[in-house]
């Protein structure tokens, strides 16, 4: 059975399995004759078979849910067997409808060519008596595939098969013990089912989960040596669904363990080359190096997938500019040469570049790069899935530069058509097509659309969305437009055929009226997550945040998994001061996407003001893993770890924020920074901050040397270097330059002219300075360079005695105002003693 249930999950027997004697020591007749149909791509053929026909008839229809009914039929022809080698047949060619109907539901939305199959040609009598016309039971279908109130593809063709693939692999799972890969295909099922949905859905994420567990567990797929091929697939499947749900750091793991297994070395790196038609010096090109560790080649290669005829497979178009290379000319391509690959680490490598791709910034190294990934594996054209996947990548890079944008243009439409091509098998096109993610044919003519609207085609755009019924789409080119009235009549023509929750909800979006979500609310029986999610989005564009709170708590509640929803949900809680929920709301976020650089950032904010400064501090660690270019999260962090008496990192945030912003400053940081040193307060762990004098000076030093006028940061920077009490003769000269700098910043002001405190304050920084000059003067061995110390503070000091004379007299008296009488008889009394130590140092001379 081991040996039947690989040979399916290869889509080829090997060799000895081919040999007539050992595929009927595999499986009786009808399961043989099953899978021989498997073999060969005729799906079809599969649910018109005799013996499946035999299935259908087991029960007749009463009154319930087809997906109801479906499972009875598929349990009471289990449960007819009396030997348990009659059951076992049994489950074989359950299993064998379950595979075959989702292989032949992916044929029909995915790979094409398209199915020409209806249900009235595979489905009792008893069941369509139910349902008027085919219309209605498509419509039954698809109601029933909704999951966490996420609504499927109008268009999804022959959804009855995915139900019949659902009853199966996953509803009548206990029933099938007999099948050791069952859970594999169940995850392939979870896979397809998930990419008809809106958004993530969490139940599909469980049952994914716990499928990934089973597997691993199944000891012979790790171990047999001949089964490498499929543990890389594996790997590969179960990286694309942690992907899928926001999981990076698990599918990393998967992709990360495939590549092991294939002992590829996948590298980026520069070779010297010529990207130009005309260019005449090589300089260094990005390209992927791909390597077979110590150069080992894997067995059984015979049981790796055959590559398929090149005239079979999508066309490669050419760049034909008059600038610039179709490919990079290497100086030395054997250098670079790739090895022959087989089909499993070509979607490694594919895999490794999605990897990379799902976690590195969109930039425009990040696309070169991607660039690279893609150039490789078309150097190789094999493999359907693999090209496909590629090409996509590849016009996707491509349409933002205006020498690639044509090529992307027909490359898109050539992936866009080759659903409709007869040419090519279906059984070519499934070839590693689990382990690639390839998108459903109406997504690739999405894309499609979307470019021809960036190209300014906005009605062969709208032709394509008004095709595939992408209503939303529909509404954003008539709104772009400017055309909102068109956008409303679309949508009312629509809701009078057929009313649904999803075309209330775009209405209420276009006419951002609460009254069509409340409809869309209403029809959907309150499981639809999207009504609940715009309404509460609309309240928060108008500010009403305790209505939006309470539409968004029900929207989760259907949905978990809805990643912008727990972000808005957070946002609106922080501004009803709703601390508690917001932190709950930002940790639902990062759980979900780990690399949501603001989400962690909002959530540190949340516990800052819950008073937990620990806790928003090692988020503020987390955000900037993510993004390291933010200066907001900088900021927050500075503060942060100030707060909580991290200093160094307030020092190494403060540096960081002035490579990202030249001028920036906050004088409260510095000065909390300097108080700790100067009186060596202990940090978080309880060391000493004295211990950072020469790290903070480093950092005053690079602040004043950007931010020039500012008083209290050269005291600040003053005070650090003792303000003239220190016994280091150069710790107290520089002081003295500081201060001088801070008094020269604070006379620019025009305050201190009318205003008598502010003029106080300048007095006491003038009188701080004459005695930092003194103890400055004492410690210069040269008396010339000592006398022009003092006289320079005497100056300083007489000018400002005379301004307070000028400035701040009695109009009558003519005498100093009584507020100041103290600061110029301090004044005084400095100038005097300046003048006699300037007298005694004149006579030394």
């Amino acid at each position: 059975m081991w040996a039947l249930e690989r040979a399916l999950l290869r889509g080829f027997p090997s060799a000895a399995e081919s040999r007539p004697g050992k595929q009927s020591e595999l499986a009786a007749a009808g399961s043989e004759s099953l899978l021989q149909l498997h073999f060969e791509g005729n799906y079809e053929a599969i649910l018109l078979s005799e013996v499946i026909q035999d299935v259908f008839t087991t029960l007749t229809m009463t009154e319930e849910n087809i997906d109801t009914y479906l499972e009875k039929l598929i349990v009471a022809y289990l449960d007819c067997s009396v030997a348990d080698a009659d059951n076992v047949e049994r489950q074989r060619l359950i299993f064998l409808l379950g595979v075959g109907s989702l292989q032949l539901f992916v044929q029909s939305n995915w790979t094409g060519p398209p199915v020409h199959l209806q249900p009235q040609d595979f489905l009792p009598s008893s069941l369509l008596h139910q349902f008027c016309e085919p219309k209605a039971l498509c419509t039954a279908v698809l109601s029933t595939l909704v999951l966490d109130g996420e609504s499927v593809y109008n268009l999804t063709s022959l959804p009855i098969l995915l139900m019949l693939a659902r009853v199966i692999l996953v509803d009548s799972r206990h029933k099938l013990a007999a099948i050791q890969t069952l859970p594999w295909w169940t995850l392939r099922y979870v896979n397809i089912h998930q990419q008809l949905l809106e958004e993530r859905s969490p139940e599909l994420f469980a049952l994914a989960q716990s499928c990934i567990e089973q597997l691993t567990n199944l000891e012979t797929l790790f171990t047999d040596d001949e089964c490498w091929h499929l543990a890389v697939q594996f790997h590969l499947e179960c990286a694309y669904t942690f992907l899928n749900y926001y999981e990076y750091k698990n599918a990393k793991k998967h992709f990360n363990a495939a590549k092991d297994i294939t002992k590829l070395q996948i590298n980026l790196t520069g070779a010297l080359g010529k990207r130009t038609r005309f260019q005449e010096k090589l300089v260094a090109q990005l390209i992927l190096d791909v390597q077979r560790k110590d150069d080992v080649l894997l067995s059984h290669h015979e049981l790796s997938p055959a590559p398929t005829a090149l005239e079979n497979l999508t066309k490669n178009y050419d760049l034909n500019d008059d600038t610039v290379l179709n490919e990079i000319k290497l100086a030395d391509a054997d250098q670079y040469q790739l090895p022959d690959l087989c089909a499993e680490e070509l979607a490694v490598i594919l895999g490794v570049c999605i990897d990379f791709q799902k976690n590195n910034p969109i930039h425009k190294l990040t696309e070169e790069e991607l660039l690279a990934f893609t150039s490789c594996l078309l150097s190789q054209p094999k493999f359907w899935a693999i090209q496909t996947s590629a090409l996509l990548l590849r016009t996707k890079l491509e349409k933002g530069s205006t020498r690639r944008v044509e090529r992307a243009m027909r490359q898109t439409q050539a992936l866009a058509d080759q659903f409709e091509d007869k040419k090519t098998l279906v059984s070519e096109r499934l070839k590693i097509f689990y382990s690639c993610q390839v998108p459903p044919h109406w997504a690739i003519e999405r894309q499609l659309a979307s470019l021809l609207f960036e190209l300014g085609c906005t009605s062969s755009a709208l032709q394509i969305f008004e095709k595939l019924e992408m209503w939303e789409a529909v509404v954003i080119c008539y709104e772009r437009a400017g055309q909102h009235g068109k956008a409303e009549e679309v949508l009312r023509r629509e809701l009078e055929k057929k009313e649904t929750p999803g075309l209330y909800c775009l209405l209420g979006d276009v006419l951002k009226d609460h009254q069509y979500y409340d409809k869309a609310w209403e029809l959907s029986k309150h499981r639809s997550a999207r009504a609940q999610r715009s309404k509460g989005l609309l309240y928060l564009r108008n500010k009403e945040f305790r209505e939006c709170v309470e539409c968004f708590e029900r929207s989760v509640k259907i949905n978990p998994m809805q990643l912008g929803v727990w972000f808005s949900l957070g946002c609106a809680y922080l501004a009803l001061e709703g601390y508690d929920g917001a932190a709950k709301a930002f940790q639902r976020c990062v759980m979900l996407e780990p690399e949501n650089a603001e989400a962690w950032n909002n959530l540190s904010t949340a516990y800052i003001r819950l008073k937990q400064k620990i806790q928003a501090f090692r988020t503020l660690q987390e955000a900037l893993k993510c993004n390291y270019e933010h200066w907001q999260i900088w900021e927050n962090y500075l503060v942060t770890s100030t707060d909580i008496g991290e200093f160094s990192e307030a020092i190494k945030a403060y540096h960081r924020l002035m490579d990202l912003q030249e001028k920036y400053k906050d004088v409260q940081v510095l000065n909390i920074l300097v108080r700790a040193v100067v009186n060596g307060m202990a940090d978080r762990n309880g060391e000493v901050a004295t211990g950072l004098k020469g790290k903070l000076q480093e950092l005053f030093g690079r602040v004043t040397s950007r931010v020039t006028g500012d008083a209290e940061i050269w005291r600040l920077y003053a005070r650090l270097c003792g303000s003239g009490h220190s016994d280091n003769p150069e710790d107290t000269e520089k002081s003295l330059q500081y201060l001088t700098k801070a008094h020269k910043c604070e006379m620019q002001s025009a305050d201190w002219e009318t205003d008598i405190s502010s003029f106080k304050e300048l007095v006491k920084g003038a009188i701080e300075l004459a005695h930092v000059a003194i103890k400055c003067s004492k410690n210069k061995s040269n008396h010339q360079e000592a006398l022009q110390i003092l006289s320079s503070a005497r100056l300083n000091l007489r000018g400002l005695s005379s301004k307070a004379k000028q400035l701040f007299a009695d109009a009558t008296s003519s005498e100093v105002s009584s507020e100041l009488v103290d600061e110029v008889t301090a004044m005084d009394s400095m100038i005097a003693e300046l003048q006699e130590m300037s007298n005694q140092l004149r006579n030394q001379c």
